[in-house]
């Protein structure tokens, strides 16, 4: 147990799932399957596997033409981030590093030496580190800054691999239409047979929209949130870091990094605000 003014380990943010996504991709398919069924159409109509395999195949083809390797293996890793959330809280951030300042205050900066073990994320042990080692504040700034950006280009890149993805899908879907067509217009003694050949051969059309605009597309933006948010949390660090290494009084430096869980505060306040509401009308019952 770590004694008074000392911080104590932190545990890696736990991820849990995210209910926006699992949400959405539910109501967008109920809503799309149900007006369809509502039409009078069956689920059979759009169950079509070579339809889907061209259009995933193609689309994955595109997009590993497109893509560097390294880029593709970290966007596929990546695609958890789309259904789990795995968010750091900027108010615990906060707390850790005005624990850091205020033992630095009192016992020098060098103190903080023994912390770095404690210390979860790579981020802020680094910075910690070269601040310790008596790095001068500008080469920390600029050192840990390139870190920011290349995490910002990096976030980009993999959140383009979707992008491009969404774009290539309806593409692909639409050669899926053509492919199948062919195959009906090489029967077209059977005229019974044109009119459900030609609906199968639309189905890859269907998914090719379906898939860029209900998935691809939507976890592009997922991705580049969830690096946003990351960002964020990261130039808290670096600002916290800044500020101890400069002496800055520790409520000074809470201060000044509040204005970056400002969002995050006035969700814990009306969390709280209505525990007590709930509280007061269970003690008036």
């Amino acid at each position: 147990m770590a004694t008074k003014g000392e911080a104590s380990p932190k545990k890696q943010s736990s991820s849990k799932p995210d209910i926006a996504t699992i949400g959405g991709l539910v109501l967008a398919g109920a809503g799309i399957l149900g007006g369809l069924m509502l039409d009078g159409g069956k689920l059979t109509d759009i169950a079509q596997v070579t339809a889907l395999l061209i259009v995933l195949g193609g689309t994955l083809g595109a997009v590993m033409v497109t893509t560097p390797l390294h880029t593709l293996i970290r966007a596929a890793k990546c695609l958890g981030t789309v259904f789990f959330e795995r968010k750091q809280s900027a108010l615990q951030v906060i707390d850790e590093i005005i624990s850091y300042a205020t033992k630095a205050r009192k016992n020098s900066l060098i103190s903080l030496e023994s912390e770095l073990p404690n210390i979860a994320d790579p981020f802020l042990r680094k910075a910690i580190s070269l601040s310790v080692d008596g790095t001068d504040l500008q080469d920390l700034r600029k050192m840990m800054e390139l870190d920011i950006a290349l995490e910002h280009r990096g976030g980009e890149a993999v959140a383009k691999v979707y992008e491009a993805a969404g774009g290539y899908a309806p593409t692909i879907g639409i050669i899926g239409a053509v492919l199948g067509l062919i195959q009906v217009m090489k029967h077209l003694e059977n005229i019974e047979e044109v009119g459900r050949g030609i609906a199968v051969a639309f189905v890859a059309t269907v998914y090719g929209v379906a898939s860029a605009n209900l998935f691809f597309l939507p976890a592009a933006g997922k991705i580049k949130a969830r690096f946003h948010h990351a960002l964020e949390i990261k130039e808290l660090m670096l600002e916290g870091v800044s500020s101890i290494v400069e002496g800055l009084n520790p409520k000074l430096i809470r201060i000044k990094l509040e204005a970056f869980a400002e969002g995050e505060a006035n969700t814990e306040k009306a969390k709280k605000s209505e525990g007590a509401a709930a509280q007061a009308v269970a003690a008036q019952g």
